[in-house]
């Protein structure tokens, strides 16, 4: 199957979809057309730039290691770097990169005032100078967790949501973890790692088991991922969401964040240091 994109009956948004890659990409006039025929551009052959280079995007990065050559892959590797004394991998920032990879080509061919590409909820944004984006913070069961605003003189280029309930298998309970950062591969892969860490290691009502046992080409291996987790009390959300906050108040004073929004069964922890975010859900719910 070849590469798909079709305009949406609004008339303003693009949908490109291959295999698990699902965008939705926007742009306001007078530049829209010459966007989308860039992003549809770069859009084709994007998903074998990846495949071809499967073996090592699954591999834990560490000094030197492993070696990229697409444009896609490097963006991936990038965004990882910072977080390679701890396990992770470059797809950590493949949902993020995707979506950053599609903008730059974007920005490269056509003068943008306002612009998104939306990878299944990770988003890479553009603004000029007077420009702002909203959106909604939005919980699995389709409760209202909040509102993002961000303004052109925030810096922030990306958005992007993990958690136990999203397209890949978590190390954590949070239900989702929203990170506002420079790029959207960069909140990508601190958003996967925040929402491993608001956990509750050896807590009874937490399942796990194997990711391999669950994914057979999983990048996190034997590593035992959450399957289930039961009601907790106040004192054990409360724990569990500080376990998160933490790692994101490392992140943002290493000036690899700019917010973080947790949530977990109810309850919320907010770090804000763009002034971006509005949660609709108590910090002492």
């Amino acid at each position: 199957m070849t590469a798909q994109a079709r305009l949406l009956t609004c008339g303003t948004r693009l949908h490109l979809q291959h295999g698990p890659i699902d965008l939705i990409v926007g742009v306001d006039e007078p530049s829209r057309q010459r966007a989308f025929a860039a992003a549809h551009a770069r859009f084709a052959g994007l998903l074998d730039e990846l495949v071809a280079e499967l073996p090592e995007l699954r591999s834990p990065v560490r000094a030197g290691r492993p070696r990229l050559s697409g444009g896609v892959a490097q963006r991936m590797s990038r965004a990882v770097r910072p977080f390679q004394d701890r396990f992770i991998t470059p797809m950590a920032a493949v949902a993020g990169s995707v979506a950053d990879e599609v903008l730059a080509a974007m920005r490269a061919n056509a003068p943008l005032h306002r612009a998104y590409v939306n990878n299944g909820g990770d988003i890479a944004l553009h603004l000029a100078p007077g420009e702002r984006f909203v959106t909604a913070m939005q919980g699995v069961d389709g409760a209202d967790l909040g509102q993002i605003t961000v303004a052109a003189r925030q810096g922030i280029g990306g958005i992007a949501t993990s958690g136990r309930h999203g397209r890949s298998l978590s190390l954590g309970i949070a239900d989702s973890v929203t990170v506002l950062a420079e790029s959207a591969a960069a909140a990508d892969a601190a958003a996967t790692l925040i929402a491993n860490a608001v956990d509750l290691p050896g807590h009874p009502a937490i399942r796990r088991n194997a990711a391999h046992l669950l994914d057979p080409d999983s990048d996190l291996g034997a590593q035992l991922v959450v399957t289930g987790c039961g009601t907790l009390s106040y004192t054990d959300r409360a724990a569990a969401l500080q376990n998160g906050l933490r790692v994101a108040e490392r992140m943002a004073t290493a000036g690899l964040i700019r917010a973080a929004s947790l949530h977990l069964q109810g309850d919320s922890r907010l770090l804000d240091d763009a002034n971006a975010l509005t949660n609709r859900i108590p910090e002492h719910a």
